[in-house]
């Protein structure tokens, strides 16, 4: 919910110590990398040993940004001399002996719907272009206490509404791998800024695949994690469970060490998990020797470019390979078609109905149609798409008894054309409604269960492909473990785009 004033509370939140930093074998390769593409683990690892500073991390990455960011349009606020500023208070505490944060001296950029105390905060929308909060969100607060220091603000979609990143504030953030094309969203700054090197750890928000598919499109690692694993205090409807913070990160080791920073409960969100962020900072290896995993088929129909089919449907033998029983099913996803639009619309009408009204010109038309649509809404309306919700929670968990992993593509298409709002076809299948192309993720939104978008491979064009693996009810550490396993056997993301 974004406020119409900054608003206050006082934060409940643990910081993890630092002794607990993940000891997850580094990704290949990262030993002959820049500074700024090693891994956060390593980066925090140096630190620790007084190998690096954090002046030093901070003036690498400051480098990047400015050699890169004007090619892409990632950062939409710099903040260079606060970040200085931080970098040489975390020296000195260092110095001193005192006790470090896990993310100590690590530089990190947060998507921009995250207020950040004393730093802009626009939504993407002309009405915040100079908004600048008073107090940080849960996300931000808790990283800044775990030692992390602020580099920026990354680009989003107005409101974060829709998977195309841009605005009519900062314009368009383009996909490294190819200048034309988008990044994805609504979390596409941040996953840009983390292909291109600029920081080793990205914000983001996800309601109908706004970490994964962005995640996807620019070849690093995005998660969505259970409902309440990061919990959101601000939220408009504190029960609604389509929308949840998280991570992006270059590897699943950084991203799961990050979300050992801002996962834990928390007293002024009712559905948050009463498990300690601490959780995710352990190996992350395991066997999956005899562990069901079921492939997708067509999700009901659902159109999907035959390039993304191939890389997808690639790996089949790779899980294989790891143990996993791979067996060719699905449920029943035709609830979600129910649920999720009538409650994403009715979100939406919450959160920005009151606005639109006073603000009539301000919102781009896709949105605007979605909060009228919400408006419209009555109360059977409400409870028929409440009952399909229930339905397909009870199918998928009860699909998910059976197997413990579903495995499907994160997009239906590889990245497209930066100057088309959102596709109109796929596969010959034609959309009237700018989520339609994307219900490989928000059918997966619609059921909660955690997800996570891995690199899966790229296009004969060159365009990166997401694999999307989804755990069971809760089973956030689960997922993470399969997408780990994976990628430290394909290897796909190493990759880098040419121009970073």
């Amino acid at each position: 919910m974004v406020p119409d004033k900054p608003t206050r509370r006082d934060a409940q939140t643990g910081t993890a110590d630092a002794s607990l930093l993940p000891a997850a074998p580094l990704p290949a390769g990262s030993a002959a990398s820049p500074l700024y593409f090693t891994s956060a683990v390593q980066m925090a690892q140096l630190m620790r040993a007084k190998k690096l500073s954090a002046r030093e991390a901070l003036s690498e990455h400051l480098k990047q940004i400015h050699r890169v960011n004007p090619m892409v349009n990632a950062i939409v606020t710099l903040v260079a001399e606060p970040a200085a500023e931080a970098a040489a208070r975390a020296d000195e505490m260092q110095a001193r002996g005192e006790q470090l944060g896990p993310l100590h001296g690590l530089p990190v950029a947060h998507k921009d719907l995250f207020e950040t105390r004393g730093i802009r905060t626009t939504y993407g929308s002309p009405l915040f272009k100079d908004y600048v909060p008073r107090e940080d969100d849960i996300v931000v607060e808790r990283m800044r206490r775990a030692g992390a220091i602020i580099v920026g603000k990354t680009n989003t979609p107005e409101f974060g509404a829709g998977s195309q990143t841009f605005n009519t504030v900062f314009g368009a953030t383009l996909n490294p791998y190819d200048l034309s094309k988008t990044c994805g969203g609504s979390s596409g700054g941040s996953a840009v800024a983390l292909a291109c090197g600029m920081a080793p750890l990205g914000t983001g928000s996800d309601t109908g695949g706004s970490l994964r598919n962005p995640g996807a499109f620019c070849n690093v690692v995005g998660f969505r994690p259970s409902i309440g694993r990061v919990p959101n205090p601000k939220a408009g409807i504190a029960w609604s469970t389509l929308s949840t913070s998280g991570c992006l990160a270059r590897s699943v080791g950084d991203l799961a060490f990050a979300l050992s920073t801002i996962a834990g409960p928390d007293p002024d969100t009712p559905l948050s998990i009463n498990e300690p962020g601490e959780f995710f900072a352990q190996p992350l290896g395991r066997s999956f020797k005899g562990v069901r995993v079921a492939w997708f088929k067509d999700l009901g129909g659902v159109p999907f470019d035959h390039r993304v089919r191939v890389v997808v449907d690639g790996h089949r033998a790779l899980f294989e390979s790891l143990g996993c029983i791979v067996e060719e099913d699905e449920p029943d996803f035709s609830p979600a078609e129910i649920s999720f639009r009538i409650l994403r619309a009715w979100v939406a009408a919450a959160n920005y109905g009151k606005m639109l009204q006073h603000h009539p010109d301000a919102f781009k038309n896709t949105l605007k149609e979605e909060i009228q649509m919400g408006m419209k809404l009555t109360g059977q309306d409400i409870a028929s798409a409440e009952v399909a919700h229930s339905i397909l929670w009870r199918c998928f968990q009860a699909f998910l008894d059976k197997y413990e992993y579903f495995i499907l593509p994160t997009t239906q298409l590889p990245p497209f054309d930066v100057n088309i709002p959102y596709p109109t076809e796929i596969a010959g299948a034609h959309f009237d409604n700018y989520i339609d192309w994307m219900k490989s993720c928000w059918y997966i939104s619609a059921t909660g269960n955690p997800a996570v978008s891995v690199p899966a491979g790229f296009t004969p064009e060159g365009l990166p492909v997401g694999l999307q693996i989804v755990g069971r009810d809760k089973q956030d550490l689960g997922v993470l473990q399969l997408a780990h396993a994976f990628e430290q056997a394909s290897g796909f993301g190493n990759r880098r785009p040419a121009i970073a």
